[in-house]
């Protein structure tokens, strides 16, 4: 049995650069990897999904090039060549990190699969064959999620598609119904009606991105609606048959009627599950959730001394920015000493539709339920300078605000480089400036982030 000062399952975006830290660091470091080097994000989500949303933004760009006085004609969606760019992209992302780690003295790449044997020892199948057993007194967990599957009458029996499925597409779907009205759904949808494909959107809840406030659900579903993608809230799909010529017939059943869909393609995007199946965590004592999510305290330790989970595996906001940030959490603790806390830190997002939406603190309904007493600050892109002058006034600005303290609670952005002036808003935040400060700051002229005086002049002192 091998003997390392660390283990670290999985490879993502707080796996890989602990590993590499540790190892620098002195520690005898052992990166245990059970596909790709990157986690998600380098191979499933955040790399090859935003290469795809740039290709498709300029066969948009393309279809309304006419408005800023340029004629384009016959321009043609060439998904193999789409396929090749984000292909490449991975592969430099991937390959980039991958030899990091390798170059790193005193860690150990293995690509494999782990299952802990007991509390702090680990056997890993290799992927080139034979068996590898290793122990260690520090274990960390970064093994992250995947799509849930939900059961469907019919679903196993017709080729649907998830997350990671559907990059492998070199065909536009000639109609793409997607399952959950939610970020991942959202934006696959949008993309693949600008490839070209018909897209229906079904959504359980009463509207889409129902976690966000209901104006920003209203215009983005008008935005949506506006590219002729077909949204169905209150709906879910309750049987799949197979037809002729490869097609499928979906059974959606919307309030208490049941209706019949046509579609090419089906993909799933309702959620996403941890993997924590093939660790046998119950060789451990590590205490999950009714999920299966890994549980952990505010320094991302588990119930069990020494073995972490960090990243989408133990529940919370699955973003990779929280897996990095786990990362510099547990480093700097463990190795600097420090004794940092996952408490009270930010959580901004940015759904990747065209306009962006980004996100950072609390929105108005959750500080109506809180009962704050609070500011609303509003401002329509079309109010915008920026936004005019480049032709694109959809979606608006939202900020919330302490009526007493003055400080920025949260905000959201619907709107072209949402999540660039979000992050403008959350460093406000960050450094305790004041809305009435910020609405006589001097910006560039004519940014995006100048119009954030024109967010906040019109509230009342």
């Amino acid at each position: 049995m091998r003997t390392y000062d660390a283990i670290v399952i999985g490879s993502g975006q707080a796996g890989g650069p602990l590993a590499k830290k540790l190892a620098l660091a002195g520690k005898k470091t052992a990166l245990i990897e059970r596909r790709y080097v990157g986690g998600t994000c380098v191979n499933d989500g955040c790399t090859p999904t935003k290469t795809w949303v740039a290709s498709a933004k300029a066969a948009y760009m393309a279809t309304k090039s006419h408005d800023l006085g340029i004629d384009i004609k016959g321009y043609k969606v060439n998904m193999t060549q789409i396929q090749k760019r984000k292909s490449d992209v991975v592969s430099l992302f991937r390959n980039g990190s991958q030899k990091g780690l390798e170059a790193t003295k005193g860690l150990s790449l293995i690509f494999g699969e782990a299952s802990f044997t007991g509390p702090k020892t680990i056997s890993v199948k290799l992927n080139d064959g034979g068996q590898l057993e290793m122990k260690a007194d520090l274990i960390f967990m970064n093994t992250g999620c995947r799509t849930i599957i939900p059961e469907i009458e019919g679903l196993r029996d017709i080729d649907y598609l998830t997350s990671t499925t559907i990059l492998d597409l070199t065909k536009v779907p000639e109609h793409l119904l997607v399952i959950g009205g939610n970020y991942i759904g959202l934006e696959f949808g949008q993309m693949f009606r600008r490839f070209g494909s018909k897209v229906t959107i079904l959504e359980k809840s009463s509207r889409i991105v129902s976690r966000e406030d209901e104006d920003i659900s209203v215009e983005l579903t008008h935005i949506l609606e506006e590219e002729k993608i077909k949204i169905m809230p209150d709906s879910q799909a309750i049987n799949f048959k197979k037809t002729g010529k490869g097609n499928i017939s979906a059974t959606i059943k919307t309030g208490d009627k049941e209706h019949k869909v046509k579609c090419s393609h089906v993909l799933i995007a309702i959620g996403r599950a941890p993997n924590t199946e093939a660790l046998a965590l119950e060789k451990t004592g590590v205490k999950t959730d009714e999920r299966g999510f890994i549980k952990v305290n505010d320094k991302l330790e588990t119930n069990i001394e020494g073995i972490y989970a960090l990243g989408d595996v133990k529940g919370g906001p699955a973003f990779t920015h929280i897996s990095y940030n786990d990362f510099t959490i547990v480093y700097r603790n463990l190795v600097k000493g420090e004794n940092l806390s996952t408490n009270d830190r930010p959580v901004p997002y940015c759904m990747f539709t065209d306009p962006q939406l980004g996100r950072v603190g609390i929105d108005e309904t959750e500080a109506k339920k809180l009962g704050l007493k609070v500011k609303v600050a509003k401002l329509p892109m079309d109010h915008v300078a920026r936004a005019i002058e480049t032709g694109d006034t959809r979606g608006f600005m939202k900020a919330v605000v302490d009526a007493a303290t003055k400080k920025i609670l949260g905000a959201t952005v619907l709107g072209q480089d949402g999540g660039e002036i979000m992050t403008v808003l959350q460093m406000a935040m960050e450094g305790g400036i004041t809305y009435d400060r910020i609405r006589f700051c001097v910006f560039a002229h004519p940014l995006y982030s100048e119009s954030l005086n024109n967010l906040f002049i019109n509230i009342e002192d």
